[in-house]
């Protein structure tokens, strides 16, 4: 049966970080505890933290920022997921084994792919021992499936920590000026079986290299 379901993490202190570097920190200005007539908070945080889309910028002095994308970019009506099982940090294979399987390659506005480390998120394992995506990845997808504009997965970066220059390489190649994919990290997919239609609202956050973001999807669920 299908069903809407976040498919972002919502934020708190406890966020996994790429490499466990940064933290969201919330600090409270005033307080109705302590005798104050409003709560009234402000936060410290990188806006690469929970479900995030890494922007051109991110690599690229010139490259795209929130701006440059109108309002239905986020609206994704075809999209493509695939559940695999990972052989080790760095994925290439796997994915296009599934993806040389598929027909009508030109519908598609959207892969998510499912890992399954989602499942283990609140383990040290989620970022130290993060599953990574092949750079070439991204010029298969613009060759085969050129209408994908996004690329999502539940892994907490497509750089893998363990493999990090080739991160970097991925990072580059995905997201250059010239033919972006863009990249969703640490999505929420657990239990998703399938999903057939997806809205990402970004916080729009002018000329940032990142932007966390909600995304709600009409998606089947695993009934187990």
């Amino acid at each position: 049966m299908r069903t809407k379901k976040y498919l972002s993490y919502l934020l708190n202190s406890e966020t996994p970080t790429y490499g466990n570097r940064e933290k969201l920190e919330i600090f409270k200005k005033s307080d109705i505890s302590k005798g104050d007539i409003a709560n009234n908070s402000s936060i410290s945080t990188t806006l690469h933290i929970g479900t995030h889309i890494d922007m051109p910028y991110h690599f690229y002095q010139e490259g795209q920022t929130i701006e440059d994308f109108d309002i239905d970019f986020w609206n994704f009506s075809k999209p493509l997921f695939l559940e695999i099982k990972p052989k080790g940090l760095l994925i290439f294979d796997e994915v296009v084994e599934k993806l040389e399987k598929i027909e009508n390659r030109n519908e598609y506005d959207i892969l998510i792919v499912k890992t399954g480390i989602c499942y283990i998120r609140n383990d040290e394992r989620y970022w130290k021992l993060n599953y990574g995506f092949s750079a070439e990845l991204h010029d298969y997808l613009i060759d085969k499936f050129p209408n994908i504009r996004v690329f999502g997965f539940d892994s907490i970066s497509i750089s893998s920590f363990q493999n990090r220059e080739e991160g970097r390489k991925a990072h580059k190649r995905f997201l250059n000026p010239e033919k972006p994919i863009l990249i969703v990290e640490d999505m929420d997919l657990q239990k998703v079986k399938n999903i057939y239609s997806i809205e990402i609202s970004p916080l729009r956050v002018a000329k940032s290299d990142g932007l966390p973001c909600t995304i709600v999807g009409e998606v089947e669920l695993n009934e187990d």
